[in-house]
């Protein structure tokens, strides 16, 4: 099997526990509370920030021209991309730019983020790109999902467009394609360390949802 068949294979139970996540199934209904989904765009704001520095990173150190520019485009078109339904999202609940900088990452999106770059950083440019696959895959696997039993006039409608789109399916497959060709000329110790990487984002992509779903934030020893 190619890398990425193993590892969607490996986390096969756990993709299907974040498809039936109460985030994911009250988004597909159109009953998620607006005070969570305003939640979870500001911290998917924050995490879209850091997965643009990780990709940008592991572009700076990909093997060949044709991974270093298909990992920048995948960098600047995250941006562009999602921060257009950020904005069109963050506008609607009247979450003003001050506000926005002012909420920190929550513990689940400071880890996910820290995580991301540090391997980016940190580890070969294979390893780095199968930490960040997840969010492709799975973000992939769930839109498809939700699409398929959508309530009508579903208020979340967009972003469940973007995410089950033509344009979001084409970057997925772009990036498993270019994770498949480095995991095959990696090292057996390489692919091993990338399908641990993998695992370990696909882990941190339910935490996001859970910490999204009950607005988790920082503790206060002090309160």
């Amino acid at each position: 099997m190619t890398f990425t068949q193993t590892v969607i294979a490996q986390t096969s139970d756990l993709c299907a526990a974040i498809r039936a996540m109460p985030f994911n199934r009250e988004l597909a209904s159109g009953t998620l509370a607006p005070a969570v989904f305003r939640h979870y765009m500001i911290q998917d704001a924050h995490y879209l920030e850091g997965f643009a520095r990780a990709l940008a990173l592991t572009s700076a150190r990909a093997p060949d021209a044709d991974a270093v520019r298909q990992l920048a485009q995948s960098a600047a078109g995250a941006i562009a991309v999602e921060r257009q339904m950020h904005d069109h999202y963050l506008g609607r609940f009247g979450v003003t730019a001050a506000e926005f900088a002012n909420t920190p990452r929550s513990p689940a999106c400071d880890h996910y983020v820290s995580f991301l770059i540090a391997t980016a950083a940190t580890q070969n440019p294979a390893v780095s790109l199968a930490a960040l696959l997840p969010c492709f895959w799975v973000y992939r696997d769930v839109g498809h999902d939700i699409a398929g039993r959508v309530a009508a006039d579903n208020p979340y409608q967009d972003w469940i467009d973007t995410y089950s789109g033509e344009a979001f399916d084409a970057s997925v497959t772009a990036a498993c394609v270019l994770a498949d060709r480095l995991a095959a000329q990696a090292s057996a110790q390489a692919r091993v360390q990338m399908e641990t990487h993998f695992a370990r984002s696909a882990l941190m992509e339910w935490m996001f949802w859970e910490s999204a779903y009950h607005q988790r934030s920082w503790p206060d020893p002090c309160a």
